[in-house]
């Protein structure tokens, strides 16, 4: 299998990924929560939490803020006080640092000096400040000043989609551009306490873990000291018609207060297959099962009823729901850790492809809009990174 040469196409280069060390067992979280948030008076709500816990199929996940954190700032185990400015304070250091450590993870991987990095695209969902996290960044790695600069706020779980995308238009666009594309999450921004009144906000304090994931894209790699991962096809974005309600995250005094609405599972469901036909038909494939899948895993229902409507074999979404398991929903850092771990798999089990032996995949975010980002990827022989 070659590369067009008609035309320039973006490739991942490298992946890195970073985790804080403090983690929480899925099945020991209501009990910690409820603890630490000085909730046990409300055991039904407790019961409550089990069961989401339960079944969103998370084993742990990992949380800067520790326990001992948590007692020292009691403002951020309130219900719905206010709680902004010490967020903030946490989140401006500490975003910027988790990102670091998985930049630097694939700038090793990759295995060229950082005089080459040419853009920096730097997502987070977690904090806003001014100068952002991505001045932050290019200082603590120590990238060149005239490194160009874009700091995307807000995108949610579609970021990481939305980010490979704004890369792939970079690198194609500018000859010998290497970009560094980074999405950082830290629960800090959302963590908080409950009451009988806003229990609908259970949901996201079981749902979601903090972590950093990076890619370094280039067009045009020399494949002998760039061995690319993936080639990059094509990618798109699509809004799904009154769909607002489904994911809805708001910046108050007490963090940001997330929605998960019902309808979002059926929602990304019913409207997956237009995106992949829009993505695909230029390659000429319209089997799913043909392609290898990094979606992300926004929780156990949108897998499952996406693997449903699609009629997807079980293993298509394994590495998704690995990703899940074993970290939760990290936002827009999640997909970035769902191609690391496929391209783990096909070296594990000696697939001919990174993709799993797939010669096409598709790399799909979900995030408020309700907007899909659908990323088209062609991968690379296993032999040719030996």
């Amino acid at each position: 299998m070659g590369f067009s040469s008609d035309e320039r196409r973006a490739m991942i280069l490298a992946i890195g990924t970073a985790n804080p060390v403090n983690y929480v067992y899925q099945a020991d979280y209501a009990d910690f929560y409820f603890r630490i948030t000085k909730s046990e008076h409300m055991p039904d709500l407790k019961e409550k939490m089990k069961r989401i816990c339960d079944r969103t199929m998370i084993r742990k996940r990992h949380m800067f803020l520790t326990e001992k954190m948590l007692q020292e700032t009691p403002n951020l185990c309130a219900c719905l006080e206010p709680s902004m400015d010490t967020r903030q304070e946490i989140l401006v250091e500490e975003i910027p640092k988790l990102a670091e450590e998985a930049a630097l993870k694939a700038i090793k991987e990759w295995g060229q000096p950082l005089s080459k990095i040419t853009h920096l695209v730097f997502g987070t969902t977690s904090g806003l400040d001014m100068p952002g996290a991505d001045l932050r960044l290019m200082e603590l790695l120590g990238l060149d000043h005239s490194v160009q600069r874009f700091m995307m706020s807000h995108a949610a779980c579609a970021g990481g989609g939305t980010i490979l995308r704004m890369a792939k238009d970079i690198t194609e666009n500018n000859p010998g551009a290497r970009v560094l594309a980074v999405c950082s999450e830290l629960t800090v921004c959302i963590f908080g306490g409950t009451c009988h009144t806003h229990s609908d906000l259970l949901v996201s304090q079981a749902l979601f873990g903090d972590g950093a994931s990076a890619l370094i894209v280039g067009a045009d790699p020399d494949t002998t000291t760039e061995p690319p991962i993936f080639e990059v096809v094509g990618a798109y974005q699509h809004t799904i018609p009154n769909s607002r309600e489904a994911v809805e995250i708001h910046s108050r005094e007490a963090g940001l207060i997330v929605y998960l609405a019902r309808s979002l599972p059926g929602h990304i469901s019913n409207n997956i297959e237009k995106c992949l036909i829009d993505a695909f038909k230029p390659h000429g494939v319209t089997d799913w099962n043909s392609l290898f899948w990094v979606a992300h895993p926004g929780g156990r229902a949108v897998l499952d009823l996406v693997e449903s409507k699609l009629s997807l074999k079980k293993e298509k979404l394994l590495a998704s729901r690995h990703v899940l398991s074993e970290y939760g929903n990290m936002a827009s850092a999640c997909v970035f850790f769902v191609l690391d771990e496929m391209r783990k798999r096909s070296f594990k089990d000696g697939k001919s492809t990174t993709g799993e032996g797939c010669e096409y995949g598709v790399l799909c975010g979900f995030g408020p809009g309700l907007t899909i980002e659908t990323v088209a990827l062609r991968s690379v022989p296993v032999g040719s990174l030996n």
